[in-house]
């Protein structure tokens, strides 16, 4: 990628809600967004990061641009190479798994605390934002519905008074929201993850553990089962 490009890249409005996390720094704010935009995969896979480009751009010195790429490099998001060059990382389909794996348990947890509540109001953000999702889906908005779709599940998390625990898991899922940002443009997907939030809300307001359970196993499993399709298509990211 061009400098100039990188530049105008970096210096876009950052829409993803991982963002919502702490990163006052001059690294966690390099971080933030060089993250967004590797997830919603503005920069691609083998696309050359430049340190001094990405400081000019940013009107920082190299340290926090370093840092900010250790960070990223620790989540496998890109790949250092010594006394050569730093690069976005192609998507990894089983760390990818690994952390569905961590979130399902995680987030059934939430769900199920949700629904022993009994309380229907601690939904009713996820309702409001759940009727903002489908006016994106009608219009087609893929980053809109994608940031949407975040902020759905962290009210899920916030509701249960565990907000920290869905930024631990956000900050290890780089490369599963890659692999789901690919998979939103699909003919029917937007349809179905929003009619997958409309049953896990059912069930959570049911609150039925054995239906919860199914509505968040399937909804979250979702993507990881097409992996192998959207490999197919899109192999250049993989």
């Amino acid at each position: 990628m061009k400098a100039s490009s990188l530049s105008a890249a970096l210096m876009r409005p950052v829409d993803d809600v991982s963002s919502l996390a702490p990163h006052g720094s001059a690294a966690g704010r390099v971080y933030s967004v060089l993250r967004a935009r590797i997830i919603a995969l503005e920069l691609l896979p083998e696309a050359t990061l430049v340190r001094g480009d990405i400081a000019e751009a940013f009107g920082v010195s190299q340290s926090p641009v370093r840092e900010a790429l250790q960070r990223l490099g620790q989540e496998g998001l890109v790949i250092s190479y010594p006394q050569s060059r730093t690069v976005v990382s192609k998507i990894d389909v089983a760390q990818a798994q690994e952390t569905q794996f961590l979130r399902i348990g995680v987030e059934l947890e939430v769900a199920k605390a949700l629904a022993r509540s009994g309380d229907p109001a601690l939904l009713a953000p996820a309702k409001r934002l759940l009727r903002m999702q489908k006016l994106a889906g009608e219009d087609r908005d893929i980053d809109e519905f994608n940031t949407l779709d975040r902020l759905f599940h962290l009210a899920l998390f916030e509701a249960n008074g565990v907000r920290p625990l869905w930024h631990v898991i956000a900050d290890r899922s780089g490369h599963i929201d890659r692999l789901r940002r690919l998979n939103l443009p699909d003919p029917g997907k937007i349809a179905q993850v929003i009619q997958d939030h409309e049953e896990m809300l059912e069930a959570i307001a049911s609150t039925d553990p054995q239906a919860v359970e199914r509505a968040v196993r399937t909804h979250l499993s979702g993507t990881l089962a097409a992996a192998q399709a959207i490999r197919d298509q899109h192999p250049q990211y993989f």
